[in-house]
């Protein structure tokens, strides 16, 4: 009986082995499958992701841009796109400034025609200043004369400080024709009609629009500000991109300034320009004074003042004129006060110039600053 109990737990010993044994190789073989699954299933995501990636677009293709110079539309009296690569009609000033140093008074600057740094389009092309530190002054004259009358005047050009800009001027100066002008003796202090464009010097930001208004009672000539905009103009200047400048000068007195297509100033000719040319329609005496018993009340009652003996508390203050006619052809219906038809605005002379100084190109300018 011992003997089969030992038997019996040999026996079962043994089938415990046996079983662990059996139990340990089914383990593994499973884990084997289960690793031979996920393999299949990792290798299987890795082919999808392939084909993904394969499927899968790329960037689209950069298109080729191909520039075309514009061409003026409808009646212009001057159009310059540089294009052509030369300085063909335009005129360099040779004279000197004065009041300066000899060595800094040359209207010496350099120009070139050529395209910007970073240009996306090739082919298109501007006037680009490449001296630093000097004096540019360069003009050309307009197809034919413009008249100012009943057509408005529009004056229209693009800046790219593609350098940024310390202190300089972009702006355009329109000249009346007289018979000592001569372009090659063109300097700051050469008389203009209109001044308009940007300027800047340290941190004023500056878009100027200015045109000289003769007297006609003193024939002096005087120059007429407009408002400062009220737009932040600082960008224009630090982001080195291209912006549109235009001016719009209405036969009804009225301006527009616009950037870039959007209004940044506007107003009339006569009243909101400093100084305005219509002058007010009184003006202080420097040297009038009060006298000494001055009574500072606006009215004072007469106290020596005696109603008529017939006076009527109650009559109105005006009474209509019974006998009153109005006169035949009478227009009842039109306002009390009518325009002159016939009368023209004379404030601009005839003829003009578009003159560039200094950090300034008609229709595009690309600063250049090389040491």
């Amino acid at each position: 009986m011992e003997l089969k109990m030992r038997l019996c737990v040999a026996l079962l010993s043994l089938s415990l082995c046996l079983g662990l044994m059996g139990h340990v190789r089914a383990q593994e073989e499973a884990d084997d499958v289960e690793m031979d699954v996920e393999d299949a299933i990792d290798d299987m995501r890795e082919e999808d992701v392939e084909e993904e990636e394969e499927k899968a677009p790329g960037p689209p293709p950069v298109p080729t841009v191909t520039y075309r110079a514009p061409e003026p539309m409808g009646e212009h009296y001057f159009a310059e796109s540089f294009d052509k690569g030369t300085l063909q009609g335009w005129v360099l000033s040779q004279a000197k400034k004065n009041g300066i140093d000899e060595e800094i008074a040359k209207y010496d600057g350099k120009w070139e025609v050529e395209e910007m740094k970073d240009t996306k389009l090739p082919g298109d092309k501007g006037l680009v200043l490449k001296s630093k530190a000097k004096h540019h002054a360069i003009s050309a004259l307009l197809l034919r004369p413009f008249t100012f009358d009943t057509k408005p005047l529009i004056v229209q050009y693009e800046v790219n400080f593609q350098t940024g800009i310390d202190c300089g001027g972009a702006y355009v100066k329109l000249l009346a024709q007289t018979p000592d002008l001569d372009l090659e003796e063109f300097v700051d202090k050469t008389p203009y009609t209109i001044m308009f464009g940007p300027d800047k010097c340290g941190e004023d930001y500056k878009l100027h629009f200015i045109f000289r208004h003769k007297n006609p009672k003193t024939g002096e000539f005087e120059e007429k500000h407009a408002k400062k905009p009220d737009a932040d103009l600082r960008t224009y200047y630090t982001d080195k991109k291209t912006h549109l400048y235009t001016l719009v000068l209405n036969p009804d007195n009225s301006f527009e300034i616009l950037i870039d297509q959007t209004v940044v100033n506007s107003g009339s000719l006569l009243n909101d320009m400093t100084p305005p040319i219509n002058p007010p329609a009184e003006i202080e005496d420097p040297d009038d004074h009060k006298p000494e018993d001055w009574d500072e009340r606006p009215k004072i009652q007469d106290p020596d003042s005696v109603k008529p003996e017939d006076w009527d508390e109650d009559a109105p203050a005006k009474i209509p004129d019974e006998d009153a006619v109005k006169p035949d052809g009478w227009l009842d219906e039109e306002p009390e006060y009518i325009g002159d038809p016939d009368l023209k605005n004379k404030l601009f002379i005839d003829v003009w110039f578009v003159i560039i100084e200094q950090y300034l190109a008609e229709i595009r300018l690309f600063e250049n600053l090389e040491s």
